[in-house]
């Protein structure tokens, strides 16, 4: 006869929990960084980081960053992970420095993985289609607000 509601021990219960969160970062999480790093390394290989570098640097200058930083958020619209590893990767070849390094962790933190929620938020919650466009922007002004605010605070601080 089955045991009704046998209570879990605290191992059966991380067990669980660390196995649910390996297959989640095999299924979703690494094909979304290895998509990220593809395409920034397609861009690199063929010279449109320099082009993308030239269009987006009086953007890109409003956070005291160069336009080639506009590839974390290439990156980081597949994965987080990505796009923090973009600008790291940028840091190691020198186009950016310690400080724009860190206004760059904002995007890949507040709007990381903007496609991958944004479909969740969509297509499996079915979100009503009169916000889904503000769904999707309220991540890039979180994100255009946090990288001022951010070198602001490094400005004060006389690192930029």
């Amino acid at each position: 006869m089955d045991q009704p509601n046998k209570k879990k021990s605290v191992i059966e219960v991380f067990m669980g929990g660390a196995k649910k969160g390996f297959y989640i970062g095999i299924d979703q999480i690494l094909p979304a960084m290895i998509l990220g790093y593809v395409i920034v390394q397609f861009l690199q290989l063929t010279g449109l980081v320099d082009v993308l570098g030239k269009l987006f640097g009086p953007l890109m200058g409003l956070f005291g960053l160069p336009g080639e930083a506009v590839v974390v958020f290439v990156s980081a619209f597949f994965a987080k992970a990505a796009g923090a590893a973009t600008a790291a990767n940028l840091y190691m070849q020198g186009i950016i420095n310690a400080a724009q390094a860190t206004i760059l962790i904002i995007p890949s933190m507040l709007m990381g993985t903007l496609v991958g929620h944004y479909a969740r938020i969509v297509l499996v919650a079915d979100t009503n289609p009169k916000y889904r466009t503000l769904l999707l922007f309220v991540p890039i002004f979180d994100t255009i607000i946090g990288m001022l605010l951010m070198r602001l605070i490094l400005s004060l601080m006389g690192l930029m």
